[in-house]
């Protein structure tokens, strides 16, 4: 069978910063970029070009921020994708390489934030499971201080980037990628869980705010309704464009309505 022709549009470097331009996104600000790549079209460069153009759009004082995910680093007994034979547990949890934040990778949140992860000068934070990475003169201010024992509350660099006024850019993925929304899980009430990893003295174990993206994408539509969102495209992609600020005081409001905690949530799963 001949190989299919690929579908487009085409998109290049220069199309993703037009475009981010023109739905509002500034230079010198600091975004949060949640993205889904295959969603943009035919893109020449793939995530090379897209990262080239959100840089652009930037300019040289802006700031460009992504999750550098690694929830496989965690406890096998509690995988469930694909889940792994309970003998093998202890043996995993005894070879488990400890996080490096220049040589773990980013896994579950797309090839873009590998991509900003490698990229000459990103500085990354320093969780082991839920890190961001940054690129810009702001980098190190939201990168550092990463508390190991707060994946995403006051001590993660989700709560700076809200102090600092940055803005969310979902390019192509939707609301049930908005990590915004987590930070508002550690202000309301909540289980607590404990969460185990490896650590650079063997494995260890912390006691957590229990999180779960359960029904964001409820959440998003429901803030979208109600907030000032920009909506646009870019390429192929739907593009949503709205500050952390918002999106935390919104989900603050909106969680303990629609999603009573349960005693407890289950570990987040690699």
């Amino acid at each position: 069978m001949p190989t299919p022709p690929p579908t487009g549009p085409l998109v290049s470097r220069d199309t993703v910063a037009t475009q981010l331009r023109a739905l509002g996104v500034e230079s010198g600000e600091i975004l949060l970029v949640h993205t889904s790549l295959s969603s943009l079209g035919w893109v020449n460069g793939g995530a090379v070009a897209v990262v080239q153009g959100l840089l652009d759009a930037l300019g040289p004082t802006g700031t460009l921020v992504v999750p550098t995910q690694s929830a496989e680093l965690s406890d096998p007994a509690v995988w469930g994708n694909p889940p792994v034979p309970e003998e093998w547990w202890d043996r995993i949890r005894a070879t488990m390489p400890a996080y490096d934040p220049l040589v773990t990778p980013a896994r579950g949140v797309g090839v873009l934030p590998e991509t900003v992860r490698t990229w000459p000068g990103a500085l990354r934070s320093a969780h082991p499971q839920t890190s961001f990475a940054a690129l810009g003169p702001r980098a190190r201010d939201i990168t550092d201080g990463h508390a190991p024992d707060c994946r995403l509350g006051e001590r993660s660099p989700l709560a700076r980037l809200e102090q600092l006024g940055a803005r969310v850019l979902l390019l192509g993925a939707g609301y049930d990628a908005c990590t915004s929304f987590h930070l508002a899980e550690y202000r309301i009430p909540g289980p607590l869980v404990r969460v185990g990893r490896p650590g650079p003295d063997g494995w260890e174990t912390v006691t957590e705010v229990s999180i779960t993206s359960d029904r964001f994408d409820e959440l998003g539509h429901d803030f979208e309704r109600d907030r000032p969102v920009v909506r646009a495209k870019v390429g192929a992609a739907d593009v949503r464009l709205f500050p952390v600020a918002d999106a935390v005081a919104y989900a603050e409001r909106w969680l303990p309505l629609h999603r009573p905690r349960a005693e407890e949530f289950p570990h987040p799963r690699a």
